[in-house]
């Protein structure tokens, strides 16, 4: 019997340089197994067109689909975290924010910008759950503070964007704290007449939610995010009792009054400066209809 293939020459190699990989994050699948080209997706405002799925994102892209023409001044960029407790669990504190910090590029779980939306000043603290999953420290509660406290010094709104797990435990009480702090800061941004929008994407929880999250004066949310305070299978075993179905998605919070509305996320812009503009009494901004 003849092969009906033959190798004629031997020792046949190819060179690193020549192998044709497939270079990574070309494809992106989404939850549903919907799979879509990761510049396709970009383009979409990283929202897969096949099942309307948001991605998680982070700042860099917020602030990309916020600001005009992604133009912005970072405030406190250089802040971080120390290691007050020297908490210790399977790795030391000090190491995990290190290794965050390198991984992710940030300094810590969230970036203040302060720059043009719509033609119009604002400052927006956007949180990233790639550090120590958007948990909540004392350099997310200083950021937040000092970013009001820039919003009132300019008489700007103020925006803020939370995706996160919650307080971040190896701070402990310091942590705790930050609810407080940021509620406080709040206050006084209302007492200056400014506008709050805040905005929770997937997930938003623990002491996030119990704070500046449901805070604002208009509280959006994005399509299918989780919001709550624990997440479901805590809630499930504590009451032990069987949930609603949705429990704790975006639409389930708005049918029972915890949200003004849900936002597709190429409208986030339009949507944000609307609610602005409504609260200030301001002549309506018009921006392009997105298809």
């Amino acid at each position: 019997m003849t092969a009906w293939f033959k190798r004629k020459e031997k020792g046949i190699q190819t060179s690193t340089e020549e192998k044709k990989d497939t270079p990574k994050g070309l494809w992106y699948k989404s939850p549903t197994g919907k799979i879509v080209e990761s510049e396709e997706l970009a383009k979409n405002f990283y929202v897969s067109p096949e099942d309307d799925y948001h991605v998680r994102i982070g700042s860099k892209e917020y602030f990309e689909i916020l600001f005009d023409d992604n133009k912005f001044t970072e405030l406190d960029a250089k802040l971080s975290s120390k290691d007050p407790l020297k908490f210790e669990d399977t790795k030391k504190y000090s190491e995990r924010l290190k290794a965050a910090q390198k991984k992710t590029g940030l300094k810590d779980a969230v970036r203040t910008g302060y720059g043009k939306s719509l033609g119009k000043h604002i400052v927006i603290c956007c949180m990233d759950f790639a550090f120590i999953g958007g948990s909540m420290g004392s350099v997310v509660g200083e950021k937040i503070a000092r970013g009001i406290d820039y919003a009132i010094k300019k008489k700007v709104p103020f925006v803020m964007i939370s995706k996160s797990g919650g307080a971040r435990m190896m701070e402990a009480a310091l942590s705790l704290m930050q609810l407080a702090k940021t509620s406080v800061k709040l206050a006084q941004l209302a007492d200056a007449g400014l506008p709050y929008i805040s905005l929770c994407t997937d997930p938003t929880t623990g002491g996030t939610t119990a704070s500046y999250a449901m805070l604002g004066d208009i509280n959006i949310a994005e399509p299918g995010a989780l919001i709550g305070f624990a997440g479901p299978r805590i809630v499930k075993d504590t009451t032990g009792k069987e949930l609603p179905e949705g429990f704790q998605s975006s639409e389930f919070l708005l049918e029972h009054g915890f949200l003004d509305f849900i936002s597709h996320r190429k409208n986030l812009k339009k949507n944000i400066n609307l609610y602005i503009d409504l609260i200030q009494n301001n002549p309506v901004r018009k921006i392009e209809e997105t298809a």
